[in-house]
């Protein structure tokens, strides 16, 4: 899963080589919407100062998100006001460039008010007020000296008690599940403040006596806001975590930016689950036959589920622990990328990619992310993190658990968190140079998903990993087309814990632990799951109508180019590429 953030930009940037030549626009409209959009970017920016760290636009390193309903409406109120603005700039006048990036900074204006005004999740989600990634982002990377984050980290944690308030004074009846992950991120967050930092107060021990505090405060209210989610909020959580049909609608359309219907993407995913588990089949017969060579009863070698899962429980018998993940996703990282350099798949870039165990205070939603530094960092790390099992897991938990993620599903993990996927697609995006920052700020979840998982297809396509690797990728297909299937029929069909589970397992062949760890995520992360099935299928179309243009294409120039556009949604690349 890539991290990203609808985050704005640093406005001073734009005038140092964010400029790139116009195509049959008029200078006059240009102008208009350059300036709009850099004055929207440096009005919302100073509202979200936790997003402008990750950016990679430090002045605002000292502030936490106004999270208070004085906070949220006067973002809702600011995008109504540029909205209004916006509309009133003829968008046919505007050059290529800037046509695309009005289109993106109309839809992002409507999903703010929308998110103010109609989700209102500062009401009833209380992994809102997690503050854990706003202290995090000031230490992981080395962006200035120690001592100087540092100072901003005391900046943050002590405005961290009066965060806490707000959420207690705000949260009224959460849906259960959102109560649960929110204890369990709670502990991560202080576990960041108590153990987490010290190795970077040991690098500057002056300061030490001056972060204590604050600190020690910080932990106090966190672990007081802790029994109250426990023993108050939790017991009253009672709240409907279904979106319901109407709002899961209007958020799809923010989350894909896509001409698809709710309609047309069950029908697409329906179709493409019945051809995944065909060509899994294909894939699984004859190492069938390897693994188990007395087997010649035709029933049992024509049964397809039979002989899916039957592999991919022999595959599953290879796999890491706790213990080696971190280890074997490096070496699964370094033979990924000496793939696609020799195969010539899309070119690699130098810049570095670390992996890294999981914050414990990001834990419960994704098993990885990959997080790109912002587009004002271009020489940060890029972070693929792995998250290990939970100490309160039992055994046979854990051993499900690795049984999803063994040797060979490692190997497609990284090809999708890291090469050829959104690590690599991410480091692309971040030289990608247009007049304003607007397209390089609203990533497009399924543009950059689509093309991870598209990246898996490519990589089996071309050999990586053998048949054992390419039953892992149908797998993750499988994996992906369900995500779309449960994530809507939850969400708008009433789709119970009991029939999501037995889609998973038994159609996607998905161990126990991984099905239970994807309802939690379809509860929490309403419609995020359908961009990776949306973003693939889109991304794929994009080949198809360049191959109908181009047949036998160099797979290195079509990517390239594909990568050029930095991360808008598929529709818009495809225009791009004149397809």
């Amino acid at each position: 899963m890539k991290r990203f953030l609808l985050v704005l930009g640093m406005v001073s940037v734009v005038a140092i080589g964010f400029g790139c030549s116009k195509k049959g626009g008029d200078k006059k409209a240009d102008a208009a919407f350059e300036t709009l959009a850099n004055a929207y970017i440096e009005t919302l920016l100073q509202m979200n100062p936790e997003a402008a760290t990750l950016l990679g636009d430090h002045r605002f390193d000292d502030r936490l998100n106004d999270r208070s309903i004085a906070g949220v409406t006067a973002q809702a109120t600011a995008n109504e006001e540029y909205l209004f603005k916006l509309n009133e700039i003829d968008r046919t006048q505007l050059s290529d460039a800037n046509a695309v990036d009005y289109d993106i900074m109309k839809l992002n204006l409507e999903r703010g008010i929308f998110e103010a005004l109609e989700l209102r999740e500062h009401e009833w989600n209380p992994l809102y007020y997690n503050m854990g990634g706003a202290v995090y982002s000031l230490v992981a990377r080395e962006f200035a000296p120690v001592e100087q984050r540092l100072a901003s980290v005391e900046a943050r944690v002590k405005a961290v008690p009066t965060t806490l308030a707000v959420a207690k004074a705000q949260l009224q009846n959460p849906p259960k599940v959102f109560t649960e992950t929110a204890i369990l991120q709670n502990q991560g967050n202080v576990s960041l403040l108590k153990e987490e930092l010290a190795p970077f107060i040991q690098q500057a021990p002056s300061m030490e006596a001056q972060l204590k505090p604050a600190i020690d405060a910080a932990v106090a209210a966190l672990e007081e806001y802790g029994t109250w989610l426990e023993k108050d909020l939790l017991p009253r959580s009672n709240g409907e975590f279904r979106l319901g049909d109407a709002k899961w609608r209007k958020k799809l359309r923010f989350s894909l930016d896509s001409d698809l219907s709710k309609e047309d993407i069950l029908a697409r995913a329906t179709a493409d689950l019945q051809a995944t588990q065909q060509a899994m089949y294909a894939t699984a017969l004859p190492l069938y036959k390897k693994f188990f060579p007395d087997v010649t009863d035709q029933a049992k070698l024509g049964d397809m589920k039979h002989v899916n899962k039957a592999v991919l429980d022999k595959l599953a018998e290879s796999r890491p622990d706790n213990e080696t993940i971190v280890k074997e996703a490096e070496e699964t990282l370094d033979a990924a990328i000496a793939f696609t350099r020799e195969k010539k798949l899309v070119t690699v870039p130098d810049e570095p990619v670390k992996i890294i165990v999981m914050p414990e205070f990001q834990r419960g939603v994704a098993i990885a992310y990959c997080e790109t530094p912002g587009p004002l960092e271009p020489q940060g790390e890029t972070f693929y993190a792995i998250s290990p099992t939970p100490e309160t897991w039992t055994p046979e938990r854990t051993e499900s658990f690795f049984k999803e993620y063994n040797d060979y599903m490692l190997y497609d993990l990284t090809v999708h968190e890291a090469v050829p996927g959104h690590y690599l697609q991410g480091t692309h995006s971040n030289k990608f140079k247009a007049p304003t920052l607007v397209r390089a700020i609203f990533y497009s979840g399924s543009f950059a998903e689509g093309w991870a998982v598209y990246t898996e297809k490519v990589m089996a396509d071309a050999g990586f990993g053998g048949d054992e690797v390419r039953m892992q990728q149908l797998k993750m297909r499988l994996r992906v087309i369900i995500n779309a299937i449960i994530d809507q029929k939850i969400h708008t069909e009433g789709m119970t814990e009991e029939e999501a589970m037995a889609l998973m397992m038994n159609e996607g062949f998905q161990e126990e632990g991984e099905a239970a760890g994807k309802w939690r995520r379809a509860c929490l992360t309403s419609t995020q799951l359908s961009t990776y099935f949306v973003g693939s299928a889109e991304v794929e179309d994009i080949r198809k109508a360049y191959e109908t243009k181009n047949p036998n294409p160099d797979l290195l120039a079509l990517h390239d180019q594909m990568l050029s556009y930095g991360t808008p949604a598929p529709k818009y690349v495809k225009r791009m590429m004149g397809l």
